[in-house]
């Protein structure tokens, strides 16, 4: 059982908290690229507690600092972003995208200590149409991870944010929680009933066994039912990376080229980025799991400047996300449309911050216990010591790792399956998968 404490060590993630400390070394995707104009409007920006801004200067180059001034703390996000910078309205300092001071107004020239002040700023970087921010040692900034998905050109990938109002770690594991599939989403659906989607065996056999083993990114998990034959076995393989990613088996191996973020802007309220690369192999399957799931996902309401204003969906909590009595007793087993959605109403019923202390968990549930365990094994060990996980200094390790399902011999050694099956698919810029070398 998770305990009182060892739920606070997981969950906060404000600064000098454990877990934010750790989550702050590594890189974070923050927004769109699609989200920032040139000399355009800043943006109001949290991330793991911190209220920040966003803009993009004349340049094109984009700057995420604390949204206070440095002079008296009035919020940047007023300011004019103009000329490569932006300029607090209140007295005219102006600030450049590494939050260098550029200018001093009201300051008499012979009294100006510009190069003395600088606004606590990010590092930020941009790679096929996302925004990523690094918020630990600004003198020493890895990589970008080498996500499959966000290698691909972004053009050929779909990106969705959208926001959660529950802690990051919940959200978290009910990804990682696959056996949910035959129940939430697919609960109604009869195991002959999409025989052209390879999850139809998950609902032929909706209590599976799993297998989980740690990794130099994190956790490699994989549920495994009867597959064609008495000698085969159908395998659904996923993954957890530090500190905030899932490879969710959404489709074949071979057709899965996908990441899911799991970004906390604060303990309570978490933005979900999902990058997937459009795939002519998948559109049958997506528009068939669409409208057996009862609806699209993605309706969204008009965003606003407020912290927590971004990419907020139609459906929601106070709404009760419009479930649908009559079709859940019909249909979708729900009465809630969407995968996307069903997976927000459930999470977010547990409350802001789930109380682990009043689980019963199950064998179903090893991704979550061995992932819990290993978060908090990685936080001791980086306070204790400053040690990190391999990611975190090797972000190539994130390359070719990717979910998915496949069949694969009953005798087979399951991680055996799964490079075998990963040698057999396309990947970006291919390169050996990290579990190749043991």
């Amino acid at each position: 059982m998770t305990t009182a404490a060892e739920n606070d060590l997981l969950t906060r993630v404000g600064p000098g908290t454990p877990m934010g400390e750790f989550m702050r070394q590594f890189w974070l995707p923050a927004a769109m690229s699609s989200e920032l104009k040139a000399d355009g409007d800043p943006m109001r920006l949290k991330l793991l507690g911190e209220q920040l801004i966003a803009f993009r200067d004349t340049n094109g180059k984009v700057g995420v600092m604390d949204h206070r001034c440095p002079h008296r703390c009035a919020s940047l996000f007023f300011g004019r972003n103009e000329e490569g910078g932006i300029r607090c309205v209140y007295h005219g300092w102006k600030f450049d995208a590494e939050g260098n001071c550029l200018d001093m107004a009201n300051v008499p020239p012979h009294q100006d200590f510009k190069h003395k002040v600088h606004a606590k700023a990010y590092k930020t970087e941009e790679r096929n149409g996302l925004i990523w921010v690094y918020m630990g040692d600004q003198s020493k900034v890895p990589d970008l991870p080498a996500l499959e998905a966000n290698l691909c050109p972004a053009d050929q990938v779909d990106i969705n944010f959208q926001l959660r109002e529950c802690n990051w770690l919940q959200a978290v594991e009910g990804e990682i929680d696959t056996s949910h599939l035959g129940f939430l989403h697919y609960g109604q659906a009869m195991a002959g009933s999409a025989s052209r989607d390879i999850n139809a065996f998950s609902m032929k056999n909706r209590a599976p066994e799993y297998v989980a083993k740690e990794t130099d990114y994190g956790l490699i998990y994989g549920a495994y039912r009867p597959g064609h034959t008495d000698d085969e076995h159908y395998w659904r393989m996923a993954h957890f990376m530090f500190p905030v990613w899932t490879m969710p088996p959404l489709d074949t191996l071979q057709a899965n080229v996908s990441a899911r973020g799991y970004i906390p802007l604060d303990d309570n309220n978490t933005m979900i980025v999902i990058i997937f690369k459009n795939d002519i192999r998948s559109e049958e399957i997506a528009r068939e799991r669409e409208e057996r799931a009862g609806g699209p996902d993605f309706q969204y309401l008009p965003n606003t400047t407020d912290w927590l204003g971004r990419w907020r969906l139609k459906q929601n909590r106070d709404n009760d996300y419009l479930i649908d009595r009559e079709m859940q007793r019909t249909f979708n087993y729900t009465g809630i449309g969407g995968i996307i959605l069903q997976d927000q109403a459930v999470t977010e019923s547990m409350g802001s911050i789930e109380d682990r202390t009043f689980e019963h968990l199950a064998p179903s549930d090893m991704a979550i216990t061995r992932t819990r365990r290993m978060l908090i094994r990685a936080v001791q060990e980086f306070q204790d010591s400053g040690k990190l996980p391999g990611l975190a200094t090797n972000p190539q390790l994130a390359r070719g790792v990717r979910g998915g399902a496949f069949f694969a011999p009953k005798a087979e050694d399951w991680l055996d399956s799964y490079k075998r099956e990963l040698e057999l698919s396309p990947l970006e810029e291919r390169i050996a998968h990290p579990l190749a070398a043991e």
